[in-house]
């Protein structure tokens, strides 16, 4: 059996190989996922949509050699000598250096070349960053995207409900139908009656045999017709085969516009620390969904008593004090949603980050609103708890996550939960967190 072996030689930007990029990019997989994990720290949600330079240790790059060890006897025959012969000694060249040309850089680490640098674009950058990650719920859809189904006319068929159907197209067809069943009948009725009138028409003679033919023939051609005529009428004005409905089919159309709702509590128990948790949680959610939809909007929800809408620098940024009533939140999440993203036209996300404090009289009403109001419209709603302790909001959670497979939540304590934290929140399928 001979085997065959396919090689890509497609060529990326500045003729570099496809398949020799992947395979760097496999082979130095660990360096480059840290990488891309390390360029979060410096930017802003939006400002992650990009690629980022990768650098890998000269060290890692180092390939494996084969060398003689120390000791033993050998004999080595030195091309181009001149000047010895066997058994004669020879000195160490002065500084133990040898005679090299000394050309190396200085370097408190031992190593005397800058470490290898190279760009990954944006899409190697997310790819990295996203790995073996999906959409929740989209593994039934044909398209990578969301789609919106909407129904479009798909011509005619014979069975439909009594509504659709249509008597102009019925009726054509009932019509034609008649005229192919009875176009051998009239062919046939055309030429006996030609010939009955031919007969009618020739004078009566004093032959009796002639006249008894004629009389014959005449009421034989009568007989065939009366035949044909019978025919004819039984072939029905309108038969079940001639009906037609009108045909509707729902068809996906991809909608490539989300919204990514981040709702976070800004009280007094919320430091910064859990605040960097939240912000690293959203920008993992943002990422993800750049990969989906060509336009993103971003919507942030700050709250303590009081909910309002305000920039990403004032939502992260910005300090409170005071207690907590996350119903505002929800409720001006609501109406932000009713007045200016319909989902007709739009993919709705939300993620809420808390340190699960609220008001213990409110905890129930933002089930409700969540339950009645929201869940109803949004693709997926995430919770993030970045505290340990469990109240009553956490309780009243629970109980939405076991009836709803979209409302999904966590705990999250330290930034090394983070990653696996949204990993299990947004797997696919059949793959383990």
């Amino acid at each position: 059996m001979t085997r065959q072996h396919i090689i890509d030689r497609r060529l990326a930007g500045k003729n570099k190989s496809i398949g020799n990029r992947e395979r760097f990019l496999r082979r130095y997989k660990d360096q480059v996922r840290e990488a891309v994990q390390r360029a979060i720290n410096g930017r802003s949600i939006r400002d992650l949509e990009k690629g980022e330079d990768i650098t890998i240790p000269k060290r890692d790059l180092s390939e494996p050699v084969f060398g003689h060890g120390q000791g033993g006897t050998r004999e080595v025959v030195h091309p181009g000598n001149k000047e010895y012969v066997r058994g004669d000694r020879i000195e160490k060249p002065q500084g133990g250096q040898g005679q090299g040309s000394g050309s190396g850089q200085a370097s408190d680490s031992g190593e005397g070349e800058d470490d290898f640098v190279f760009s990954l674009s944006k899409e190697e950058f997310m790819q990295v960053f996203f790995e073996d990650l999906a959409l929740p719920n989209l593994v039934r859809t044909a398209l990578a995207e969301v789609p919106e189904w909407k129904s479009h006319r798909a011509g005619f068929s014979s069975d439909g409900t009594p509504n659709n159907l249509h008597v102009v197209r019925s009726m054509r067809g009932a019509l034609g139908r008649r005229i192919a069943l009875g176009a051998s009948s009239r062919r046939e009725i055309k030429e006996l009656e030609e010939r009955l009138a031919e007969l009618r028409a020739q004078p009566v003679t004093g032959d009796d045999a002639l006249t008894r033919k004629r009389a014959a023939e005449i009421e034989e051609i009568e007989a065939q017709l009366a035949h044909l005529y019978g025919r004819m009428k039984g072939i029905p004005f309108l038969d079940p085969i001639d009906l037609r409905f009108r045909s509707r089919v729902k068809v996906p159309v991809p909608t490539t516009k989300a919204v990514m709702f981040c709702v976070m509590d800004v009280s007094g128990s919320m430091d910064e620390q859990r605040k960097e948790l939240s912000k690293r949680f959203f920008i993992l959610l943002y990422l993800f969904l750049t990969r989906h939809y060509d336009k993103i909007e971003l919507v942030f929800i700050r709250h303590h008593t009081q909910a309002q809408e305000v920039t990403e620098d004032e939502f992260f940024h910005a300090t409170e004090t005071g207690g907590t009533v996350v119903s505002s939140a929800l409720v001006l999440l609501d109406e932000i949603i009713q007045a200016r993203y319909p989902t007709s036209e739009w993919n709705l996300y939300v993620a809420q980050s808390s340190d699960g404090d609220n008001w213990h009289h409110d905890s129930s009403r933002c089930r409700e609103i969540i339950e009645q109001k929201i869940l109803p419209l949004v693709r997926y709603y995430a919770y993030v708890q970045v505290a340990q302790t469990e109240q009553n909001l956490w309780d009243e959670y629970l109980a939405l996550s076991e009836m709803h497979k979209h409302f999904a939540m966590r705990k999250v304590l330290d930034p090394s939960q983070i990653y696996p934290v949204f990993r299990e929140l947004f797997k696919k399928e059949g793959v383990d967190a």
